[in-house]
């Protein structure tokens, strides 16, 4: 069984109103990884996700390229510990 790791990772440049939370849910679900994204008050996407490594660098590239209205400048890394608090991909409101 691969080791669980968690990515968590902040999303700089046009990434808000471009559809990059949807964008970011649909393949997080489809790698069936599992944790959240968010938008952040400072104009950036944050993302949580828990899943095998390579999924979660797959997922990682996917959000180097966003969708297609999105222009992504910067996303900074932080690999953490899986703590395996949730079920499923979701969209955060808060």
């Amino acid at each position: 069984m691969e080791e669980i790791q968690c990515l968590h990772a902040i999303v700089q440049g046009r990434v808000q109103g471009v559809g990059f939370r949807a964008f970011t849910e649909h393949h997080a679900s489809e790698k069936e990884l599992r944790g959240w994204v968010r938008n952040r008050q400072d104009g950036t996407v944050e993302v949580e996700a828990e899943g095998p490594k390579p999924a979660l660098e797959d997922l990682l590239q996917i959000l180097r390229d966003g969708p297609r209205l999105a222009h992504v400048t910067k996303i900074l890394v932080d690999w953490k510990d899986a703590n395996r608090q949730s079920d499923g991909f979701i969209v955060r409101m808060d």
